[in-house]
């Protein structure tokens, strides 16, 4: 189990790589064939998780330095950490990962949800979620596992498949699915987008003077954002600029590693798309009939660049102001840093469903609606969460893994005086 999930189901290069070669081994093509569509798919994943992790590395600092700001610089909580967590639970949430992935598979063969989940890193974190939610409402042992590998399963087919009409009225593609924790939040995005939204307006459109065309570009775009942040923030947040540091420089820096990411990662997602999708084709035919794969949710952004980054913008805005609402009046008993992760991925995902539901004003008012349910679901699950993940969750909470979680204690609680 341990070499299953930290060198195949833990490592998406690999993940993705051998899936590339099944599907083409079932066409039963060529070695040639074989080889190089397994190795660009990997590489095509790598890619995309090179350029995430720059953008991740750019915005999690302004995070950190929220957090030691906002707390003076004290954890946020006596409960476990996430490493401590696994440490503890590992053994757990890695057989719950592997019964749920059996399940998860049936589903898909022997139901009319067609769900393939591949977003490889979250085969594990939604486990871990649920065994934490598990623990916290005092299960142990195989009714732990169970419980969370049927948690597991269903989400990993339902949500992409829920989901599955909003993604494609952005793509016009029904070949793949967003296998991410922006359900929720895009779920909700799209709703309201369509209700208040006009489609002939988008955000890919917008008509501005030839000397400011560059802003058409993700990447400049992006690239421009991160440094006023980085700029703006450094007045407010000192900690935000290592010491000696000059705050414009390491603006700039912060821009460019931003901007660069961004075009790595598109890169990422168009040569996966080019190699998986065409690929798994053996396996809808073959082995799981009709199955479609659910990616990662910058998989998506490449339909909608400029919603991202707006987006982004107008959900920081939105849930900056309500997690200091909530901080002045103490609504969790915990206080509550903006969430800048979730904001960018997330929040990304939710501004450009909306757009495809509404156009510019859709994205925008779908992803104010949104940004205010982040908040509040986050501040739910990290009172739930108390006695074990919930610093993990003030950081990356505020989408699916703390709705979910939050409703798994719950049933957990049930379950509890049964097992």
């Amino acid at each position: 189990m341990d070499f299953l999930t930290n060198n195949i189901l833990r490592n998406p290069p690999i993940l993705l790589g051998l899936i590339a070669a099944i599907g083409l081994i079932v066409q039963r093509k060529n070695v040639g064939d074989i080889v190089k569509g397994a190795l660009m798919a990997a590489f095509g994943m790598l890619i995309l998780e090179t350029g995430v992790g720059m953008i991740a590395g750019s915005i999690a600092q302004i995070n950190t330095a929220f957090q030691e700001t906002i707390t003076s610089g004290a954890t946020v909580g006596d409960e476990l950490t996430d490493v401590t967590f696994t440490g503890q639970f590992g053994g757990e949430v890695g057989l719950a990962m592997f019964f749920g992935l059996i399940l998860h598979l049936l589903i898909a063969r022997f139901t009319k949800v067609k769900t393939v989940f591949l977003t490889g890193h979250m085969l594990w974190w939604f486990p871990f979620i649920f065994v934490a939610a598990g623990v916290e409402g005092g299960l142990r042992g195989f009714p732990l596992i169970g419980f969370s590998a049927i948690l597991s399963a269903c989400y990993w087919s339902f949500m992409p498949w829920i989901m599955r009409r909003f993604i494609w009225d952005v793509t016009e593609d029904d070949s793949f699915l967003i296998g991410h924790p922006t359900g929720i939040l895009s779920i909700i995005s799209g709703l309201v987008a369509r209700k208040v939204g006009n489609k002939e307006r988008s955000t890919e459109e917008l008509n501005v003077p030839k000397s400011l065309s560059f802003f058409r570009e993700i990447s400049v775009t992006g690239g421009i954002v991160i440094f006023l942040l980085y700029l703006i923030l450094s007045l407010f947040i000192p900690n935000l600029i290592p010491e000696g540091e000059n705050a414009f420089f390491v603006s700039v820096t912060q821009g460019i590693t931003f901007g660069a990411g961004l075009i790595i990662m598109l890169h990422g997602v168009r040569m996966l798309i080019n190699q998986i999708v065409p690929a798994f084709q053996g396996i809808s035919e073959k082995v799981i009939p009709g199955a479609i794969p659910a990616f990662d949710v910058p998989i998506l952004f490449n339909y909608r660049p400029n919603a991202v980054i707006l987006g982004f913008l107008v959900a920081m805005v939105t849930s900056t102001i309500m997690i200091i609402l909530a901080n002045t009046f103490n609504v969790f008993g915990v206080l509550l840093i903006p969430l800048v992760v979730t904001s960018f991925f997330e929040m990304g995902g939710a501004a450009v469903v909306g757009e495809g539901q509404g156009g510019m004003r859709g994205a925008i008012i779908g992803t104010i609606v949104s940004a205010i349910v982040m908040v509040g679901i986050m501040g739910i699950s990290v009172v739930i969460y108390s006695n074990t993940i919930r610093d993990w969750m003030l950081i990356f909470g505020g989408n699916d893994f703390s709705l979910f979680g939050t409703i798994a204690k719950w049933i957990a609680d049930l379950l509890s005086g049964v097992f």
